[in-house]
């Protein structure tokens, strides 16, 4: 979930810069800082949108620079257990898919995309049913539910998101599409 939040931090300020501390600087400093950055309180920070407050300035001892603490605002994205998220294939493996849901990725587990057996083609990269010749692969949209969440600060990149698929609702765009035009209509029954 993409959230806009009000957080503080704290910046250095080179020596060079000192003669012009603005709030510009100050968001250029917290955007090389922050962006990209993953905190379990408020999840991945997307963007620095805004600064409201550059407080005075600090000089700490055999520190060259200048230590600002600033209010500002944020776009953070924070999965959220049991959240529905659409997203994108990006990587078939023999075990599953890798889907891009927003800045992060989940792995969709192979058992938790069909009760239908799914083989790995490695040629397409593609997963894929013997029994109703589905396929799954990069570039297809996939609504998802996550079922796991491992948020590693030190290493955004080694964070885990764990997907399923295997609820009504969910699963590969295509086959819900498909699923809704054969459905029987009430009326039409």
């Amino acid at each position: 979930m993409y959230k806009r939040v009000r957080l503080r931090d704290t910046v250095e300020v080179p020596p060079k810069h000192l003669a012009d501390v603005s709030e510009t600087l100050v968001k250029r400093l917290l955007q090389d800082k922050l962006e990209g950055r993953m905190d379990e309180d408020v999840g991945s920070v997307v963007s620095i949108v805004d600064v409201v407050e550059v407080g005075e300035g600090t000089v700490l001892p055999n520190q060259p620079g200048v230590y600002y603490e600033a209010e500002f605002d944020a776009v953070t994205f924070d999965p959220q257990m049991q959240e529905v998220v659409d997203g994108e294939v990006v990587e078939v493996v023999n075990f599953g898919t890798f889907i891009g849901i927003g800045p992060v990725d989940g792995l969709l587990h192979v058992s938790q995309i069909s009760d239908e057996y799914l083989s790995f083609d490695e040629e397409n990269q593609q997963l894929a049913s013997r029994e109703s010749n589905s396929t799954l692969g990069v570039g297809d949209s996939v609504r998802t539910r996550i079922v796991t969440k491992s948020i590693d600060e030190r290493n955004p990149r080694d964070s885990k998101i764990g997907l399923t698929a295997k609820q009504p609702g969910l699963g590969k765009i295509g086959w819900l599409r498909e699923q809704r035009e054969n459905e029987p209509t009430a009326a039409g029954e």
